[in-house]
């Protein structure tokens, strides 16, 4: 690729507010995750007694199996919200700006 058709690509408006909205939603949701994630792990390291609190009296499961398992499926959840936006709105933005150099 060409040092022109860069800056073409670079300076295109289109371009940059796909570049803007992208960073911006995966900083959100990856800091989605990790205020998640690491008040899941801060909750083992400074209370443990908390998730190791038997589900019932007749069970050896604990509450943090399923606060684990939520965690799991959290994560999947935010990678979902993220492709079905990139499938749309980044792709419709994306075939824009190939569009317009096309025809330049």
């Amino acid at each position: 690729m060409n040092n022109e058709l860069v800056e073409k690509i670079k300076n295109n408006p289109d371009y940059q507010e796909l570049v803007s909205k992208r960073t911006s939603f995966s900083i959100k949701l990856s800091i989605a995750m990790l205020v998640v994630y690491f008040t899941f792990i801060l909750t083992i390291a400074f209370n443990p007694s908390v998730l190791g609190t038997p589900m019932s009296a007749d069970t050896v499961t604990t509450i943090g199996i399923p606060i684990g398992i939520v965690i799991i499926v959290f994560a999947f959840i935010l990678t979902g919200i993220y492709t079905k936006r990139a499938n749309g709105e980044f792709d419709d933005l994306n075939n824009k700006i190939k569009q317009a150099i096309k025809e330049n």
